[in-house]
């Protein structure tokens, strides 16, 4: 980003970009690369002449070109790896491509091919990307965060141990995969710099066995170390992030059930973090809900919700549902009494309690409530409580059968079903099946891509909050990420819905305005930030931030990094 002093908004993404490399080294590094998008000027200054072809060519050029070659590729995992392929090619190049082709790509850079590329890292690798810590040598630790550079250049950071990745389990080290594609959706969609974010993996071991026997395997090949040398490393890591980046967001990403939340709440004081399972997933899963509610005309106050799967991403719905009702005045457990949530043993009873999690135990319903109900059976369940809502986070294909669908339209004038498990493949019902099983009546959002007679349904995707809420938290300098502040953003979401002014509409804007979307979100943000003192931006880094909404929106989105090509300046 420029220095203060060179512009009106002194966090501008504009202007020219110093470069000290030349020649051959200039064209292997993918944020100074342009190809053959070089000028004249340019291939003269920087020493490269006779390294490239005489022709000239805009970004568009290149773009039309590259996009034939990804056009030409038949599997979606090809597709993948020629995109992942171009993104160390030339940085600019690869967001363009994917900003022009957003809705095409979407689904190839992120679920449900990533999971596929994820689980094939160690056999797809080619050149390493992000940063690798290794349990086995925690005094690396600091050393290699600080490669990434001094406090001044990094703004975000994603760390997953990869223990639960896109539904498909334990990937070990290949949770650099899903750091990294978080990370692109970060400057994709919020325009955070891909400079300015490290792609983190905490290799602490793997406990999959294929991933075990494989020769190719890349991570430590040993089970998942646990207990007090976990938490050892854990926080030896979230110290030198406090250390080294003490203005950065820190992002965790697919920790596992035991882990998520403990950490989460462990770290939420000490600094900016937040946890994009719980907390990502519940505040886009409460958005589409709010929307959801409104056309279904139904009081929160009254809204009786069964979630199937209490692992950390149903728990965290749960949670954000209790939280974001309580900032509405709504007692939270007037809320937790008309949640219920089902897993693995069946509906979860208070006779469970030593074999819940602290996140399932508030939820645990009164044994005596179920004395005659088969607590195994979804259609039942759904009987006795009459739900307004179905939420699936079960990683349980068809488990929204025709029984439980029909049960549950005989109660509701309008049944909310969210099938959210990624990737497609495990989804608890298809919009279809669900549209059949309900007369037509249900209002549905998906995890994945689906269109049902040429109309495409909500997807439920976390890209629609958590990179505001990143970008959000970084340009106001927050210390805290806090409830109010995702509060926000659930709000500004909620409204940005085309069912809010066509009750026949999606229940979540399209993906494909998902730069505009999150300029609105990062803007919520800010704004809450500012008005309950979290906010520094102003205390550290002297900027005065537009108190009024459009304003404060401009300024935004003049912070928004765009796949441009700048002025080259060498130094």
């Amino acid at each position: 980003m420029a220095p203060k002093s060179s512009t009106r908004v002194p966090l501008s993404v504009k202007g020219p970009i110093d470069c000290p490399y030349e020649g051959k080294e200039m064209l292997s590094l993918s944020q100074f690369n342009r190809g053959t998008g070089f000028t004249a000027e340019e291939r003269e200054l920087f020493n490269l002449v006779g390294h490239l072809p005489a022709a000239l060519q805009t970004l568009q050029n290149q773009v039309d070109r590259a996009y034939d070659q990804y056009s030409s590729i038949s599997t979606p995992l090809g597709k993948n790896t020629f995109l992942m392929s171009l993104k160390v090619q030339n940085e600019v190049l690869y967001f363009r491509l994917l900003q022009d082709h957003l809705k095409e790509m979407f689904s190839i850079i992120y679920t449900p091919t990533e999971s596929e590329a994820i689980e094939q890292y160690s056999r797809l690798f080619r050149r390493p990307e992000g940063c690798f810590l290794d349990i086995n040598h925690p005094e690396y630790i600091e050393r290699s965060l600080a490669e990434w550079g001094t406090e001044e250049d990094i703004d975000y950071i994603i760390v997953s141990d990869g223990e639960e990745i896109l539904g498909i389990g334990d990937q070990g080290v290949g949770a650099i995969g899903i750091s990294s594609a978080k990370a692109v959706l970060m400057t994709l969609c919020a325009g955070v710099h891909p400079s300015r974010c490290i792609p983190v993996a905490l290799d602490v071991g793997t406990d999959n066995e294929r991933l075990l026997k494989d020769e190719l395997y890349l991570g430590n090949r040993h089970n998942r170390v646990r207990g007090e040398r976990y938490d050892k490393f854990v926080d030896d890591f979230v110290q030198c992030v406090k250390k080294l980046y003490p203005r950065a967001v820190l992002h965790f990403e697919d920790f596992g059930l035991l882990n998520a939340r403990r950490l989460l709440e462990t770290y939420r004081p000490q600094l900016a973090c937040f946890n994009d399972d719980v907390q990502g997933t519940g505040a886009v899963t409460l958005a589409t809900l709010s929307a959801a509610v409104r056309v279904a005309g139904i009081d929160f106050r009254d809204l009786r919700t069964v979630i199937f799967g209490a692992g950390t991403a149903g728990t965290g719905i749960a949670d954000q549902l209790r939280d974001f009702l309580n900032t509405q005045g709504i007692s939270k457990q007037q809320v937790i009494n008309h949640i219920w949530l089902v897993d693995k043993p069946g509906l979860l009873l208070e006779s469970m309690h030593d074999k819940l999690t602290p996140a399932q135990r508030p939820y645990a319903a009164s044994d005596d409530r179920w004395k005659e109900i088969d607590t195994k059976s979804l259609a039942e369940i759904v009987k006795k409580v009459k739900p307004h809502v179905l939420i699936g986070c079960s990683t349980k294909p068809k488990a929204f059968n025709e029984a439980v669908l029909r049960e549950m339209a005989k109660h509701v004038e309008r049944p909310i079903v969210f099938p959210l498990s990624n990737p497609t493949r495990l989804h608890e019902a298809t919009p279809a099946e669900i549209f059949k099983y309900t007369d037509g009546k249900a209002l549905v959002a998906t995890g994945s891509p689906f269109s049902v007679d040429g109309k495409e349904i909500a997807e439920n995707n976390n890209c629609f909050v958590y990179p505001g809420i990143g970008m959000g938290s970084i340009l106001s300098r927050a210390d805290r990420v806090t409830d109010t502040m995702i509060a926000a953003v659930v709000n500004e979401l909620a409204s940005l819905a085309p069912s809010e002014n066509d009750p026949n509409g999606a229940l979540l804007p399209d993906v494909s305005d998902i730069r505009d979307i999150s300029a609105k979100i990062v803007t919520a943000v800010v704004l809450q930030a500012l008005e309950e003192g979290t906010a520094r931006v102003e205390e550290i880094e002297g900027i005065k931030v537009p108190r009024e909404r459009d304003h404060c929106l401009e300024w935004v989105k003049e912070q928004m990094w765009k796949p441009e090509y700048r002025p080259l300046r060498k130094v």
